[in-house]
């Protein structure tokens, strides 16, 4: 938008937490924070003084979170360094931070809420009892609502209809998000393949018990609300081909296509209970251990004007 190039640095996480070890608990504008700091500044005052520009400076100096009196030592030390100025002023007074607020509205700009450093994001998250879901990402590489996946996705739209002209807006919607964090089903200590559809969950984390009672295609468990159907159901609702519930877990289909099968297999849209996919109804008694999430959450969506 302002002509200026954008020369992105190398995204080197393995020489950051090897910085960082040890420091892994400190607050907000603590230790960890001025470690960060030197390490990227030292890039970018590095860089600055490659391309023989007289100064550099820092989008950290807008956050309320960090320190200026700990980004303004840093900068300046490297500064003097490589012999260029830092330049750090104030962005936050005189109602700052709301201008900012403004203007990144009113240019549909993405604003992200932390700094980047995934200790700092697991505290945040933990005070606002959050998960925090931008450090999940399943096995399966299926795309879960406000993920980062999601996001990326969502500004690949963004950009497309810029270049095609198609006027846009970014809105936001309220809504019940769901993470799954493990799950599995044994018979005799044996573990089954199994699949949990999405929004599936368990009031406790383990459950014991029989498959006793089938009402149309779900298999009812005589507790904690479990049901299972077979692989081939699914297939059928789902209109995909899985030679294998394994097949299945490692490469689902899109969460929109496994929210239709639970739509259609459940007519209740406020049912949360677990429904599991196997590929054959198993007769003995069952050991189930599961965990999942659902919360209130807030993501964006791109709706076109």
């Amino acid at each position: 938008m302002l002509g200026i190039e954008l020369i992105e640095g190398e995204y080197d996480t393995e020489s950051w937490l090897k910085a960082v070890r040890g420091f892994e608990n400190e607050p907000e504008k603590g230790a960890r924070c001025a470690i960060c700091f030197d390490r990227r500044f030292e890039v970018t005052a590095e860089k600055a003084y490659e391309l023989k520009e007289n100064y550099f400076t820092s989008t950290l100096l807008t956050s309320p979170k960090k320190s200026l009196k700990q980004l303004k030592t840093a900068g300046d030390a490297l500064g003097k360094k490589f012999n260029i100025e830092f330049i750090a002023p104030d962005y936050r007074k005189a109602s700052g931070t709301q201008e900012q607020n403004i203007l990144a509205k009113r240019d549909a700009l993405y604003r992200q809420d932390y700094c980047g450093c995934l200790f700092g994001l697991t505290m945040q998250r933990e005070q606002q009892q959050k998960l925090a879901d931008e450090l999940f990402s399943p096995l399966s590489q299926q795309i879960q609502p406000e993920s980062i996946e999601a996001r990326l996705e969502l500004y690949r739209k963004r950009l497309a209809y810029e270049e095609q002209g198609v006027a846009y807006k970014i809105v936001k919607e309220r809504f019940l998000n769901w993470r799954e964090l493990y799950g599995y089903v044994k018979v005799k200590k044996e573990t089954l393949p199994s699949h949990f559809l999405p929004y599936s969950t368990l009031k406790s984390e383990f459950s014991r018990g029989k498959v006793d009672v089938k009402v149309g295609e779900l298999h009812y468990m005589n507790r904690d609300e479990i049901k299972f159907i077979t692989l081939e159901t699914y297939n059928r609702v789902a209109d995909t081909n899985y030679q294998s519930v394994t097949e299945l877990i490692y490469n689902p289909p899109s969460l929109k296509i496994e929210l239709n099968v639970r739509s259609n297999l459940i007519n209740n849209s406020y049912d949360v209970s677990s429904i599991i996919v196997v590929d054959t109804i198993p007769t003995q008694k069952l050991e189930i251990r599961y965990k999942s999430h659902i919360y209130e959450d807030v993501k964006e969506v791109l709706v076109k004007i």
